[in-house]
């Protein structure tokens, strides 16, 4: 496999969607190309920290001030 190939199959190896002959083809690749293996680390981080900025909550007491100071601007913004 080339490094063009593995970046076609990426989203699929990380998904574990590949079939078991390209799975080998795959890591085979990468045990040999380290630019790939950057790219697929690179990606694995960026998926995980996209899912964890999902899990991410403002505490009540914050939330609850800063809804305070939005409606507080809004209302001082209505014109009379």
């Amino acid at each position: 496999m080339k490094c063009e190939e593995l970046l076609q199959y990426l989203s699929d190896y990380i998904d574990r969607e590949l079939s078991d002959a390209l799975t080998e083809e795959a890591q085979e690749h990468l045990a040999t190309c380290q630019n790939c293996r950057v790219v697929l680390d690179s990606t694995q981080q960026t998926i995980f920290l996209f899912r964890e900025q999902g899990k991410r909550t403002i505490p009540a007491q914050n939330r609850a001030r800063l809804f305070g100071q939005l409606q507080e601007a809004f209302q001082l913004s209505k014109p009379v």
